[in-house]
């Protein structure tokens, strides 16, 4: 996708956050936007830069990190193709308060504070659906708490394999193969694992017959089971 050719209006509409704004209005915001296109490895921001924009992955992965006093990296959150990132601390008027690195080839739309404040004085229920998306950014970060706090290890890896693999929150599917986005460490990281024990923790379910490992495909072998698996660990 060239960079040059997007319409950004057209993106715009089909974004939840957008999609009640008219044809003109959407042309507005798209003014206050920029594209960036980033190699794997760029940097978006770093903690205590400035934040007067907040940001959309059109295509690739981002990951949200912050770095411990002795440089050790905690991946907070992975954003991919079409989620949105950095509303919250726009409206604090505070500099970042994490990293964000593209973990692919990325293309990255940036939206201006100036051109979400414009729509805001236009229309307040725009605010709502700001808040709406606040809300359940916050909700994902109390469950991921939750289950840090809760959740052994290895029930923490058998929910991040099964997370996508039920149909309308019934039993999972039978089968089916998870393709990790990111690095194994990376994902290890996201659940507060250690690379080591993230590897041991699938090695493990590898040798009970519930998943085959292929590289970064891991393909579930009886889903219903490994379910379980889950509730007995």
């Amino acid at each position: 996708m060239e960079a040059r050719s997007f319409d950004v209006p057209r993106y715009l509409s089909v974004l939840p956050l957008f999609n009640d704004l008219s044809p003109d209005e959407l042309t507005q915001v798209a003014r206050g936007c920029t594209l960036r296109r980033l190699e794997r490895g760029d940097m978006v921001f770093r903690m205590g830069e400035p934040c007067d924009e907040f940001h959309v992955v059109v295509t690739g992965q981002v990951k949200l990190f912050v770095l411990s006093p002795n440089g050790q990296e905690k991946v907070v959150e992975l954003i991919g193709a079409g989620q949105s990132f950095g509303e919250a601390i726009m409206f604090t008027d505070r500099p970042y308060i994490l990293s964000a690195q593209s973990l692919t080839d990325t293309l990255l739309l940036t939206v201006s504070k100036q051109a979400v404040l414009d729509e805001i004085e236009r229309d307040h229920r725009f605010a709502l659906r700001m808040l709406a998306g606040l809300s359940r950014r916050m909700h994902g970060l109390v469950h991921d708490v939750e289950a840090y706090a809760l959740h052994s290890g290895l029930q923490r890896v058998i929910g991040y394999l099964l997370r996508d693999q039920t149909i309308d929150g019934c039993e999972p599917v039978e089968s089916c193969t998870v393709s990790l986005p990111v690095s194994k460490a990376t994902i290890a990281s996201r659940l507060s694992l250690t690379p080591e024990y993230f590897s041991r923790v699938l090695h493990e379910l590898e040798a009970a017959g519930l998943i085959e490992i292929d590289r970064r495909d891991i393909r579930i072998v009886d889903a219903p089971r490994l379910a379980r698996y889950q509730v007995q660990a």
